[in-house]
């Protein structure tokens, strides 16, 4: 069957037993999806809205257990305008720049965020060849209270070889975390990756189907109630270091989307202060698009991860 729209991929979930009998409607409008009652029904006109498979009518009740698909049209992209905001370049040629991008900064322009981003900057101050649309340049992304190292390609044949190698998993990328407890030994989380069924902000690994995520993490040093440690990505899903660790009992500290508020004082105190994910993308590593020679990038974590850390050093 072909998929209505061209959304790149739907909102999912599942009906509950509570929900069964209730207008479709009215049950997709109670969840927290982002999308009004008057939304949602002229998306079940347009077929948009799929139970099991089949669309359904407008009355049609909720059955529990059944899987609904809501294809949601992506915005038209806007142009990225060039923006004087400050960046810290580690390097820059003709073909990529790459920075440390700063805890806050949103990568591209998107609804809510038209400017003051990545994408702004890197127009201004270096310009990206045939920029169009909302994300010239861009080959991978950061979450927005992520810091780190991130490139950026400045010509089409930069952008084509880095898309390919990041596709390819041919890049090292490693970040670190401070997470909830303590972390003993290495471990490889190799896990399906799809949005939450019941939450379109959030993603899961306990889904029947989805992309392959996999992510090895091993552990830098005990801390109080916590452990620093490495997250080396052989995949680069959304979200994947935050829901492989969250899902594994280890959400990252301050993550307020996949993790709770700590009880012991001292470390809610030290989240607290925090106020982002402690999540810091520190080691980058790949092949020069052209050139082919090796490129290797390290940043120290900011201020604020490092006080958070040292903030957990000793008893």
């Amino acid at each position: 069957m072909t998929h209505p729209g061209e959304a790149l991929e739907p909102i999912e979930l599942r009906i509950t037993d509570e929900e069964a009998g209730e207008r479709l409607d009215r049950v997709l409008a109670a969840r927290d999806l982002g999308l009004s009652r008057a939304v949602l029904q002229r998306l079940i006109a347009d077929g948009k809205v799929q139970v099991d498979g089949h669309a359904p009518s407008q009355r049609e009740p909720a059955r529990a257990g059944a899987t609904v698909s809501i294809f949601v049209e992506p915005p038209p992209p806007m142009d990225a305008e060039p923006e004087d905001l400050p960046l810290d370049v580690l390097y820059e040629d003709a073909h990529l720049v790459v920075i440390d991008k700063k805890a806050g900064m949103v990568v591209h322009p998107a609804p809510g965020h038209p400017r003051g981003t990545l994408v702004n900057a890197i127009l201004y101050h270096f310009g990206v060849e045939g920029a169009s649309g909302d994300r010239p340049g861009i080959v991978h992304r950061l979450d927005k209270d992520t810091s780190g190292v991130m490139v950026v390609a400045r010509s089409t044949a930069a952008h084509e070889a880095l898309s390919r190698a990041f596709a390819d998993h041919d890049i090292d990328r490693r970040y670190h975390a401070l997470v909830r407890g303590l972390f003993p030994k290495e471990q490889t989380y190799d896990t399906l990756h799809a949005r939450h069924p019941g939450d379109r902000k959030r993603f899961s690994s306990l889904v029947s189907r989805g992309r392959r995520a996999v992510t090895v993490v091993r552990p830098l040093e005990t801390l109080f109630g916590s452990t620093l440690v490495e997250c080396t990505l052989h995949t680069g899903r959304t979200h994947q270091i935050r829901v492989h660790l969250s899902e594994a009992g280890h959400a990252i500290l301050a993550d307020s989307l996949y993790g709770r508020t700590p009880r012991d004082p001292r470390l809610s105190r030290v989240a607290q202060a925090l106020g982002r994910q402690a999540l810091h993308a520190a080691v980058l590593g790949f092949a020069h698009p052209v050139t082919q020679e090796p490129m290797h990038f390290e940043t120290p974590p900011p201020a604020d991860f490092q006080a958070a850390l040292d903030a957990l050093r000793g008893d």
